[in-house]
């Protein structure tokens, strides 16, 4: 039984990336929960995978279900559609869409090729994590999921008064006070 070695990368950053393993005969639905799952993602959205080519351009679809939009083909669907059935040659790549909202998009690509099973392994199976996944919803921090609230509430995105830029002046054409080492 062929055993397929992905690199599913976080498209923003490269140098954050998932290895993953799993068996031919899987599908495409198995891979989706994988990545999911290495990724710390939950799975409450939509999600699509494209064929794609060295160039990166998406190709047909291989999707959870059939969604209401046009298609120029007819989408597979990932629970029926086996990964082997679609590996085409060695460097064989997919783009992966996880929630349409946010369009978290992940580059996979087949990195290896093997026909010996580990039996340590129970497949699909993440073997390699590379880098700090990105939050799925915002601000990772001490407070957890509560600091995106206090970030909401008091929109901490913008500035405070009272501080400027850096290298801003506060006083247009003012010397600056001098210290004359007096107390007063």
């Amino acid at each position: 039984m062929a055993i397929l070695k992905f690199r599913a990368y976080f498209e923003e950053d490269d140098s954050i990336y998932r290895d993953i393993a799993i068996k031919h005969t899987q599908s495409f639905l198995d891979l989706h929960y994988t990545i999911l799952k290495s990724f710390e993602f939950d799975t409450k959205h939509q999600a699509t995978f494209y064929r794609s080519n060295d160039n990166w351009q998406r190709g047909r679809e291989i999707s959870i279900e059939k969604y209401d939009k046009p298609y120029k083909a007819e989408p597979l669907i990932m629970s029926s559609t086996p990964i082997g059935s679609e590996i085409r040659n060695p460097n064989e790549k997919f783009i992966y869409v996880y929630d349409f909202t946010r369009n978290w998009t992940f580059l996979i690509e087949l990195i290896n090729v093997s026909k010996e099973e580990s039996a340590k392994l129970s497949y699909p199976a993440i073997i390699r994590s590379e880098g700090v996944a990105p939050s799925q919803y915002g601000t990772k921090s001490i407070l957890g999921d509560r600091f995106v609230d206090i970030e909401e509430k008091y929109d901490l995105t913008k500035g405070v008064e009272g501080f400027s830029q850096e290298g801003e002046e506060e006083d247009s054409g003012d010397e600056p006070e001098e210290d004359n080492g007096t107390d007063d």
